[in-house]
């Protein structure tokens, strides 16, 4: 009976070890978690600072924030000014590695607002720039950890795969729609890149959600444009107030074709739990949308 306990004490101990010895990295949003976590696999522990459903932008960091992540090994966020609250929070942890995984992309520039000129952040919503997000968390993560560096290569390529194949069969179902419908009207300019990697045209309320937000004037501006250019079709972001995009279906006679997902990933039993989801879902929304605008 004692060699049945000894062995199990020894298991637990070993688990504890075992889980201890493994690097923990913290990001600063869910979406870069989930990535992390699919080149991680089993050799790492990633949390975020924010929960699923968060708003990014305005991020208001609490001590129990700074707390779990004060024993980090690594840090990685996204930079191009989308943590506005992040360099401080930074500071107040210490001498911890940080990572800004969105280096090396090739920035979309906000065209207007108090950001006008600064590179668009919302670049992990374009499947071609996320692969660069994935390589720059591969190499960070291999940098702090080396002995399990062949396990982050081969995940990364692995998960590479599964985002290449997610918007593959989207921009075939875009080639059936005439150039001059391909529009993505939104409420933040949160989308450029997903536009841009799927050839769409693109039309937003407001540039950035750290801007003023649903202004007579944006609204007018939106509804101007998607009368003189007949678009079918309007959607909005998760996280903000959906109103003025419902306003705008209604003055012009567009569908409203949803929401789409790009800050924040859902809890687990909600529609985008996984930034493969969030792709999916986000992609899927514009092409039925204007699909059955047609």
């Amino acid at each position: 009976m004692r060699s049945y306990f000894a062995l199990a004490l020894a298991l637990v101990f070993a688990t504890d070890v075992q889980a201890q010895d493994r690097l923990k990295v913290v990001t600063t949003f869910t979406v870069i978690a989930d990535m992390a976590q699919n080149v991680a696999g089993d050799a790492a522990d990633v949390v975020s600072v924010t929960r699923p459903g968060a708003e990014i932008h305005g991020y208001s960091p609490t001590p129990g924030d700074l707390r779990g992540a004060i024993d980090a090994d690594l840090i990685l966020w996204n930079g191009l000014n989308l943590e506005l609250w992040f360099e401080q929070f930074l500071r107040n942890l210490g001498d911890i590695p940080a990572v800004t995984v969105s280096d090396g992309i090739t920035p979309i520039p906000i065209a207007e607002g108090a950001y006008e000129g600064r590179a668009n952040p919302h670049a992990w919503i374009g499947a071609d720039a996320a692969m660069i997000y994935v390589d720059n968390i591969r190499d960070a993560l291999s940098a702090a950890d080396p002995a399990n560096a062949a396990t982050y290569a081969a995940n990364a390529e692995s998960y590479k795969a599964q985002i290449s194949a997610v918007l593959d069969p989207l921009r075939a179902r875009l080639a059936d729609i005439p150039e001059d419908d391909r529009w993505l009207v939104t409420c933040e300019g949160a989308f450029s890149y997903l536009a841009r990697d799927l050839d769409l045209r693109e039309l937003y309320l407001w540039p950035m959600n750290a801007d003023a937000v649903g202004t007579p004037q944006q609204v007018r501006r939106v509804i101007d444009t998607v009368r003189e250019h007949d678009i079918p079709v309007v959607f909005c972001e998760s996280t903000v107030n959906t109103d003025p995009a419902r306003q705008i279906a209604r003055e012009t006679g567009a569908a409203y074709g949803g929401e789409l997902y790009v800050d924040s990933l859902s809890e687990a039993d909600g529609p985008v739990p996984t930034y493969l989801d969030l792709l999916r879902v986000t992609a899927e929304t514009v092409v039925n949308g204007l699909t059955a605008a047609r």
